[in-house]
């Protein structure tokens, strides 16, 4: 009977030892619930980190994104342009304020928003006299950003605030600068798959001084200031701990160690599976730093001798967590019926995307046991293939 080898996840977490250290103090200090000098501390260490102007620990990145979509005016009955290629975390909270969401399709050279089609949309609606979108929500995917320059510029031109989703790349660069720090607000997520995690937990920043300390108090049940509880508008119970903002020091501390062995695993598996036919990797756009937070790829069925899914029901049956790229928006059925512009690219993309592994703690051994699959695999598909082609005639 054969024994099941060790199993290798998708993107695991990747503790560095400071952590235990900063935990311990957080509970010496016998200041574990919300708030506390470490959640000051991890707030001032990411300004430093990614150059944002103010930051605001919260208990995840999607609250993060539902107290930016707030501030900047998203309600009920407005629309909301944002990627279709992403996670659902990126589009709920536009329903959570009632708002449509308006999905649009990646362009190839990143796999990101395609900023033709958010530019074509606004200046439509501007032609026509229409009501502009309240937001922009740009997500930077598996570690690349998108191309924020015209992005940015279309938004400025319709006065309409552009919102980062870069849950998927703290430690990516666009131009030399961190992405999540060119809108008027960006979203960072430190969930357990993360290039650094708090094991769940996320950021809210922006240049803007009021956006931040107006998203502060509604992250704190909103409470106004006065000796007893006193609530003008509605808030949440959002904030961070101060033993998980502990956990994200020690994190953060490791973040360019986090992001260069990300970097090497793509450039194994690129490397290795150079002479694969039907397998290409995820496009680096090149204009700025690809964290390869996941290392994905594309499988040409015709060329390779079996299809995506087939590929990952073979990586599973060796014990290795493989996933599909997202499933577009546009093609969940929470979404089904929302506006979307284009979809065809995303679509694609999810017919033939797979992300390998890609942690940060992969072992020689791991890296070689996953190209030995796909190497195994293509050896084997074309023989499969004919003998399938037989069958059916």
């Amino acid at each position: 009977m054969r024994v099941a080898p060790d199993r290798i996840y998708l993107s695991p977490p990747h503790l560095s030892g400071e952590e235990a250290v900063l935990v311990a103090d957080a509970i010496a200090s016998n200041w574990i619930t919300s708030l506390g000098p470490h959640v000051h501390e991890f707030e001032s260490e990411f300004v430093q980190a990614t150059g944002s102007g103010h930051a605001l620990a919260l208990s995840s990145g999607t609250a993060a994104l539902h107290l930016a979509l707030q501030l900047v005016g998203v309600g009920r009955g407005d629309d909301v342009l944002v990627s279709t290629l992403t996670f659902a975390a990126s589009v709920n909270p536009i329903r959570y304020l009632g708002a449509t969401p308006v999905l649009v399709d990646a362009e190839a050279a990143s796999w990101n928003l395609d900023p033709g089609l958010v530019t074509e949309e606004l200046e439509r609606r501007a032609r026509a006299g229409a009501r502009m979108p309240r937001a922009v929500v740009a997500v930077h995917l598996y570690g690349q950003s998108a191309d924020l320059q015209p992005l940015l510029a279309t938004c400025e031109r319709h006065d309409v605030p552009l919102i980062e989703d870069a849950a998927e790349a703290l430690g990516a660069l666009y131009q030399g600068r961190q992405p999540g720090v060119f809108g008027k607000a960006g979203v960072f997520s430190f969930n357990g798959n993360k290039i650094i995690t708090t094991s769940g937990g996320g950021m809210l920043v922006s240049e803007d001084t009021r956006f931040i300390e107006h998203a502060r108090k509604l992250a704190t049940q909103a409470r106004d200031p006065a000796p007893h509880y006193e609530h003008s508008e509605v808030g949440y119970n959002y904030r961070m701990s101060n033993l998980l903002a502990a956990v994200g020091r020690g994190q953060l501390r490791v973040l360019e160690e986090r992001v260069a062995a990300r970097r090497a695993n793509f450039e194994y598996y690129r490397t290795s599976l150079a002479g694969v036919p039907g397998v290409e990797f995820m496009p680096d756009a090149g204009w700025g730093r690809h964290t390869r937070w996941l290392t994905a790829i594309t499988v040409d069925p015709d060329r390779f001798g079996m299809d995506r899914e087939q590929l990952r029901l073979v990586f599973e049956e060796e014990n290795i967590e493989t996933r599909p790229v997202w499933k577009p928006m546009h093609l969940q059925p929470v979404f089904l019926g929302c506006p979307s512009l284009g979809g065809a690219t995303a679509e694609r993309l999810f017919e033939r995307g797979l992300c390998l592994p890609s942690g940060s703690n992969l072992s020689d051994a791991d890296r070689a046991r996953i190209v030995g699959v796909i190497a195994r695999a293509a050896a084997a598909a074309p023989v499969a293939a004919r003998a399938t082609r037989r069958g059916a005639a």
